[in-house]
């Protein structure tokens, strides 16, 4: 098949869930540059609320990371006083992942920053659309 300049987009699932991802992504960023944080970040933090003390296994696991990605987030976050890192009491070969008091305060202020944005990307889709959306999505993870 060829294009030419009035040629429609090829049905392509994967590029539409990768132009999806860019207009979240670029919706969310701006918003979050004012603290410093990165989209990944701010995930990382959400992660951390949820469950406080987790590994970075865990961690990644749980925000479907893999161990290199999260690593040097986790530096950086670290490096930059968002999350603080402690010795496992029981096996101090663990460390446990803590969010710093920093984050803290700002934490129910970042997660309407989320939650404002999730809904600003949805507006035009019913209740029932952002359900089913939404479980798509996670069907495909």
């Amino acid at each position: 098949m060829q294009f030419t300049k009035n040629s429609k987009v090829p049905d392509c699932i994967i590029f539409f869930l990768a132009k999806a991802y860019q207009k979240a992504h670029g919706m969310f960023k701006p918003l979050l540059r004012p603290y410093g944080l990165t989209n990944l970040q701010h995930l990382v933090l959400e992660g951390l609320w949820y469950q406080e003390g987790m590994t970075a296994t865990d961690l990644g696991t749980l925000l479907i990371l893999d161990k290199a990605t999260l690593s040097g987030i986790l530096d950086r976050m670290e490096d930059a006083g968002w999350i603080v890192r402690k010795q496992d009491p029981h096996d101090r070969r663990v460390a446990r992942l803590y969010s710093a008091q920093k984050a803290d305060e700002l934490r129910y202020e970042l997660i309407q920053l989320r939650q404002d944005a999730n809904e600003k990307l949805l507006a035009e889709f019913s209740v029932e659309e952002k359900l089913l959306l939404k479980r798509m999505l996670m069907e495909l993870m």
